[in-house]
């Protein structure tokens, strides 16, 4: 087996590996489950002008929330979250700003109300690129061990709970620019750096195909 081909065969492995020890820690861990009500109150109050009342975002600079998985958002709000004197491990000079003053629960509040919105979802747009990003995202390249995108956000793009968010029907400028930041490394918060090392053997026009393919995502 070409070193390339096996590379990419051991990061699709290690996505399903690491999903399975997340599910299975989850389960037992039987996280406290947030109140959708409380958190439509902040949603509205706060969230709404950059994310949408309903957490879908009027800007592609802004991802939409609606429909993602309430683990998946919460840990990101963590991650925006300074801890015990220390710098956030996500940085954003807005949303840092915003989730400072939200206590853990206030957070699963807001989890728990986006994860239960339906996603207007977005359609891909460039029809010169559309094979080139089907390719990357159900195949990958084997040549340089780029592995499939399927292989942990699932077909459809839905991902997993807890570990790999729902990028299906996200906005293609959205996902181009966070691949860009894994890619350059100021985007850092991704367990064991798996999407660093996917980003980084991706080119501009790869990584703007990929992206406008999954907006298309059902």
């Amino acid at each position: 087996m070409k070193p390339s081909l096996l590379l990419s065969c051991l990061l699709t492995l290690l996505c399903a590996m690491t999903a399975f020890n997340a599910q299975a820690t989850d389960a037992a861990k039987a996280a406290p489950k947030g109140d959708a009500a409380r958190g439509q109150a902040v949603a509205t109050a706060v969230c709404g002008a950059c994310h949408g009342p309903d957490g879908n975002s009027p800007a592609a600079v802004n991802p939409k929330l609606a429909g993602q998985h309430a683990d998946y958002l919460f840990k990101q709000m963590k991650n925006f979250k300074p801890a015990d004197g220390k710098q956030p491990e996500r940085t954003n000079p807005i949303m840092n700003g915003m989730i400072a003053a939200f206590d853990e629960g206030q957070m699963r509040d807001l989890a728990a109300y986006f994860s239960a919105q339906a996603q207007k979802g977005e359609v891909a747009k460039n029809r010169e690129t559309i094979e080139l990003g089907q390719k990357l995202y159900r195949a990958g390249d084997q040549a340089k061990g780029l592995p499939a995108c399927a292989g942990c956000h699932g077909p459809s793009g839905a991902g997993i709970p807890a570990q790999y968010p729902r990028i299906g029907g996200q906005y293609a400028e959205y996902i181009e620019a966070q691949l860009k930041s894994f890619r350059e490394g100021s985007r850092a918060n991704d367990p064991n750096k798996m999407m660093r090392m996917v980003a980084i053997k991706m080119t501009d026009p790869e990584i703007k195909a990929v992206s406008d393919y999954i907006a298309g995502l059902r």
